[in-house]
């Protein structure tokens, strides 16, 4: 194929931050009508290309064309002209504006100068149509689920008829029903010559859409093939330069007394849900998107309102009014969005894992013991393997996996009974995932509790000793995990789904 076939190509690109080379020498082609998978481990570089791809960054080094033309000084604004659009792996929304309004964000109708809110409404209800997603135009974003912000991004690309559209993680919160969706829209795009560039942890969703694949590895260029001349394996081995013999390293668990026990629990909408959770055992919680997992967790750590019933630690019951009164009594939360709940993005890594232990690095007077504080801060990034030049590196400049990471440290430094992880890996890597697994063992050992949340199955039933299942707020079983199947889990999470 000559290169004035693709719609984009990129050679040498090299792109340098303060005290990191993000990018090395990269190359980058697509194709028209073509689902091109950009892979790599957390860190790769596939965030820093996809931004210079959109123009949010400028190359150091390297040439990049639209077609043949080679293009400099490329802006957003410019790019989205040139028919290029970014769905965010992180949410790029107005919470205060309507669905109509952010899908037409910066590119307004207006009739003699006022906004013609009744037009961009009946527009953006035809978009939603193609998606055949039921939102009304008028709706806030503030007011839908985290699912349902995604598929207004997807619309946003849609609206100015783009034909390079790069998704960066775009169905991490997507049922299983919104996948298929969104896979039939791909097909369709795909067919209507737009290229199509995705990004993506959930390897075996390539099976369904993926012409080509290009591989990074540490900000450099690895690999790129056609998908059907690969395998999952050989993937993995190139992402990480290593062979991964296990996806899910479960140990066995060595089940001591109870040390969590929720009787009768009601909040909001979860309703008289009652589990144990035992010494040395990691428990799993499956179900549905909706079903109230989330909304069971953020109780349990005082984010939302108690409504009644009883939780009980090591023997001694507890009251939970505040996430304050959950940490000092040794329950400690890792929230499902980690940018909005898990972090002070604007903070370095030191002060975000510092924040959550002072009491740890704080002296009598309530000052800060930097030597406590380093030595804590050394030991949760280097037992985590953030990947950083400095700990001093602000938390926004991290990649999503790092971040994450970040989450998980500065709750390992505390002496937790409990921890509960709300979807732990989701937007990481294959290896950033065992890492995961890695450290749920780790305290599983040491007879720590662990409770997690997770929307992938094969997730729930690899690493859980137990499995709780919900729907519409309920518990409505409890699985073996070494013994669980898809089917059984599948069959209790959509028990209470007619009523």
């Amino acid at each position: 194929m000559q290169q004035q076939d693709y719609l984009i190509t990129l050679e040498g690109i090299t792109k340098e931050f303060p005290g990191v080379r993000a990018l090395s020498n990269v190359q980058f082609n697509l194709k028209s009508g073509e689902v091109h998978a950009v892979l790599g481990e957390n860190g790769a570089g596939k965030s820093t290309l996809m931004k210079i791809i959109g123009g949010i960054y400028k190359p150091d080094e390297g040439t990049y064309k639209l077609g043949h033309q080679e293009i400099q000084n490329l802006t957003p604004k410019k790019a989205e002209a040139q028919g290029i659009a970014i769905i965010h792996q992180e949410l790029n929304l107005c919470e205060h504006l309507s669905v109509a309004e952010n899908i037409f964000l910066g590119r307004e109708e207006t009739h003699w100068g006022v906004l013609a809110k009744h037009d961009m409404n009946r527009q953006a209800e035809k978009i939603l149509s193609q998606l055949k997603i039921d939102i009304n135009p008028k709706t806030l974003i503030s007011q839908l689920p985290v699912s349902k912000q995604q598929m207004v991004e997807i619309a946003k690309a849609l609206a100015i008829n783009a034909r390079i559209m790069i998704m960066d993680e775009p169905t991490s919160a997507l049922t299983e029903k919104e996948i298929e969706e969104l896979f039939r829209i791909i097909k369709n795009l795909r067919s209507q010559g737009c290229g199509i560039v995705y990004i993506s942890h959930r390897l075996e969703e390539l099976d369904f859409i993926a012409d080509r694949v290009s591989i990074y590895r540490d900000g450099e260029y690895i690999i790129t093939k056609n998908y059907q001349d690969t395998h999952l394996d050989e993937i993995i081995s190139y992402m990480v330069g290593r062979e991964i013999t296990e996806k899910f390293p479960r140990i066995p668990a060595k089940v001591g007394q109870p040390i969590l026990e929720v009787k009768n629990f009601t909040a909001g909408m979860v309703k008289d849900v009652n589990f144990t959770i035992n010494s040395g055992e990691i428990v799993g919680i499956a179900g549905l998107m909706g079903a109230g997992r989330t909304e069971l967790v953020r109780a349990l750590f005082g984010v939302d309102p108690i409504d009644c019933g009883q939780v009980v630690l090591d023997g001694e019951e507890i009251k939970i009014h505040s996430p304050q009164n959950a940490i000092s009594a040794g329950i400690v939360l890792g929230p499902e969005d980690r940018k909005a709940q898990g972090l002070c993005t604007k903070l370095s890594i030191r002060e975000n894992i510092a924040l959550a232990n002072l009491d740890q690095v704080c002296g009598p007077l309530g000052v800060v013991h930097k030597q406590t504080e380093r030595k804590l801060v050394d030991d949760a990034v280097k037992r985590l393997g953030v990947k950083t030049p400095t700990i001093e590196q602000s938390a926004q400049n991290l990649s999503g996996g790092n971040q994450q990471k970040v989450v998980v440290a500065k709750w390992l430094a505390r002496k937790a009974r409990v921890v509960i992880f709300d979807e732990p890996t989701r937007g990481i890597d294959v290896a950033a995932k065992v890492g995961i697994y890695s450290i749920m063992n780790e305290l599983k050992e040491q007879g720590i509790g662990v409770l997690f949340v997770s929307s992938e199955m094969p997730e729930v039933m690899g690493m859980s000793d137990r499995i709780l299942v919900m729907c519409n707020g309920r518990m409505t079983g409890e699985l073996d995990g070494q013994t669980a199947t898809a089917d059984e889990i599948l069959s209790l999470a959509t028990r209470y789904q007619a009523q």
